[in-house]
């Protein structure tokens, strides 16, 4: 049996969290589950929403998609079901306004605990299924834990299979209570100047806030604590990467005319524009530290081609790192096809490839047998030696830290870096993310590709939608349906991914194909269901946003997502990128669970621009600082609570901070990791 230590009285923020009263070997397991491992973690472990307590409403005013707290008699006997996996209990409350229906999922104890007759207040979530409003999964509340509820913040944490809520608030009050807080990093000054409160206090008021403003004020602390870690790294790299000399010459061009020769399209000026500055950068004799900025669809891949041919053909090996898999094996089927002709040798490295496999690749990597190589984090390996690799890209920047593009450049004598990113963030803003990298932009979409139409609906017009979707599977195209979320321990506030798959299975014809896909899932089996989507052997995909990125299927062409305004704008575009890449007309759906004016206006910028940097702008004027509650991060470099977008004053406030002093970033830390 594993033996822990005795527990301290006092903890510090690198401490097991063993240490934290009422935590053992089982509850440790699952905590490490979440990524939390030490009492600093714990403690920068943060809500990702909040509940707040409203007064009783009467049940007539209830509306679809809005957290409700009703009063009322149960009138009709508790029902069991089973649907799937799920455990199913259904029963009407009634008062003096209205009838309502109350389903529970997975709690089959409450079948000897709601009684007939009997009045209950109950907290939940109005949902719409098949024409009827229901309250899903409430919370069953006290006449006394109402009164002291009232109008409160309770953090609400995302979680795992085994885990509740009030577990991991437990231990982050017993955590708080016996942790020695290091003293703050942040001068005195620089706290001021932004007008920042303690560390300490943001802390717990992002745990326990009094009140919004209050959580508000520690937000801002701990977001700008976030990019000012990040910055601090930036800012460190950028001076260590201060124009470095290059031992690579590059002066043959012919490659690029004959590749754009042997195109069936024509460079856009955008495209143009970013080779000559691939060139220029070339050229100078220095590293190349680059980031080409382009929109879905933009066309960035052929740019990248031509960057990897320019250096082989002068005498050196290129790769290129992406996120999947399935990707991995699109882009290296399009550059066989572009390249093969002109005695370029292209290989592929990814995770799933045998033992075997990978150690013969390795050889003709090392060899020099392979000029361009494909591939996924497989080529970050220790294992993975090249003979002269002049040329780094990586695609869809976000998804890679800063440390991951470090680790496959050092595969190399210092070779030119190409970073590519599809993400839509103002110029502004980029020049700051992205400080040690030169920015070239692509705003001009290739001739020939028509625009996505648009609409933002409630979820009235759902069964429109199916009927829209039928018609286009009918005509032999594909469609996503997107959900927000797939965890039931989220109180399935959204669409549950696979009990929406098994709901669309009874709605749609039996001839339509239909899968799920979701984070949850075995990497290989996400990739299977990938590629079956890909090779057209399913019709709709439903699926979380885990194929916001790495999958090219041009017979796509209907997207509908689910709760809309759960999502930032920029991520919706992102969304939406998946659709529109082929020769036929292109949909994209916005439903949106609550149908708010507000929500209404955001989401109708989608409606009337496919323009991500236009979407950016505005999601920058729409998201003010305060505006955080329910409302899903834009996932950026995966700060735990920043969002570029929402957070974009502060991000510039921590950018200033971190020019105006030099901290190590050891101390920055906290004892968590600085994601970069």
């Amino acid at each position: 049996m594993k033996q822990y230590k005795y527990r301290r009285n006092s903890m510090e923020l690198n401490d097991s969290i063993i240490n934290i009263k009422g935590i053992g070997e089982k509850s440790e397991k699952l905590f490490n589950k979440l990524g939390i491992s030490t009492v600093g973690e714990l403690l920068c472990y943060y809500p990702r929403e909040y509940e707040i307590f409203r007064q009783i409403e009467p049940i007539s005013g209830v509306a679809e998609g809005r957290t409700v707290i009703v009063e009322g008699s149960i009138v009709s006997k508790p029902r069991a079901s089973r649907h799937g996996n799920l455990k199913i209990i259904e029963c009407d409350i009634k008062d003096s306004t209205g009838l309502l229906r109350v389903v529970w999922f997975n709690m089959p104890f409450l079948m000897k605990t709601l009684h007939m007759g009997t009045k209950y207040i109950l907290r939940g979530t109005a949902v719409n299924k098949n024409g009827i409003l229901r309250l899903q999964q409430p919370k069953i509340i006290s006449m006394k834990e109402y009164a002291n509820s009232i109008n409160k913040l309770f953090p609400i944490y995302s979680l795992t299979a085994g885990m509740t809520n009030n577990t991991i608030l437990k231990a982050v009050k017993n955590c708080f209570d016996n942790t020695d807080f290091e003293k703050d990093i942040l001068p005195a000054a620089i706290r001021k100047k932004y007008d920042l409160i303690m560390w300490k206090k943001a802390i717990q008021s992002i745990h326990f806030p009094k009140d919004k403003e209050e959580c508000i004020k520690a937000r801002k602390r701990l977001v700008f604590d976030e990019f000012f870690s990040f910055f601090t790294m930036m800012n460190r790299l950028k001076k260590e990467r201060n124009k470095e000399k290059s031992i690579f010459e590059i002066s043959d061009m012919y490659i690029i005319e004959e590749i754009k020769a042997v195109l069936s399209y024509t460079l856009t000026e955008g495209q143009d524009a970013a080779v000559s500055d691939i060139i220029n950068d070339m050229e100078s004799g220095y590293v190349m530290n680059r980031l080409i900025q382009g929109d879905v669809g933009s066309g960035k891949t052929i740019v990248a081609v031509i960057a990897l041919a320019l250096v082989v053909k002068n005498g050196y090996q290129g790769a290129i790192m992406v996120p999947t898999e399935v990707l991995a094996k699109q882009h290296y089927q399009s550059f066989c096809e572009v390249l093969g002709e002109f005695g370029i040798r292209i290989g592929m490295l990814i995770g799933s490839m045998t033992a075997a496999q990978k150690k013969k690749e390795y050889k003709k990597i090392e060899d020099g047998e392979i000029d361009i190589v494909v591939g996924t984090h497989a080529l970050i390996q220790e294992k993975v030696s090249f003979k002269d690799l002049a040329l780094v890209v990586t695609d869809e920047q976000h998804r890679f830290g800063v440390r991951q593009r470090e680790a496959l450049s050092s595969k190399g004598r210092e070779p030119h870096m190409l970073v590519m990113s599809a993400t839509p963030i103002p110029r502004t803003l980029a020049i700051i993310l992205y400080g040690d990298l030169d920015v070239s932009v692509i705003n001009v979409m290739p001739k020939g590709r028509l625009p996505i139409k648009n609409c933002v609906v409630g979820t009235n017009y759902r069964p429109q939608a199916y009927r829209f979707m039928e018609k286009e599977i009918a005509a032999g195209h594909q469609v996503y349906i997107i959900c927000p979320m797939v965890e039931e321990s989220e109180n399935m506030e959204a669409e549950n991914v696979t009990d929406y798959t098994n709901m669309l299975e009874t709605t749609l014809a039996p001839s339509i194909r239909i899968k799920a896909l979701h984070g949850k899932m075995k990497a290989s089996l996400k990739n299977e269901i990938m590629e079956q989507f890909a090779a057209h052997e399913i019709d709709i995909l439903v699926s979380t946003t885990v194929i916001e990125v790495g999958i090219n299927v041009p017979n796509a062409t209907v997207m509908m997502i689910e709760n809309a305004e759960r999502f930032g704008l920029a991520q919706l575009h992102q969304l939406r990128g998946r659709v529109g890449r082929g020769d036929s007309q292109s949909y994209c759906i916005f439903m949106a669970g609550n149908p708010s004016k507000e929500t209404m206006k955001r989401l109708r910028v989608l409606e009337d621009s496919n323009d991500g940097f236009f979407v950016a702008k505005q999601d920058l004027k729409l998201r003010g600082p305060g505006d955080f509650f329910g409302i899903r991060q834009s996932g950026e470099l995966d700060f735990a609570l920043a969002d570029i977008y929402q957070d974009a004053e502060i991000m510039k406030m921590a950018n200033e901070a971190a020019k105006e002093c030099e901290i190590s970033l050891k101390d920055c830390n906290y004892g968590k990791k600085i994601v970069i």
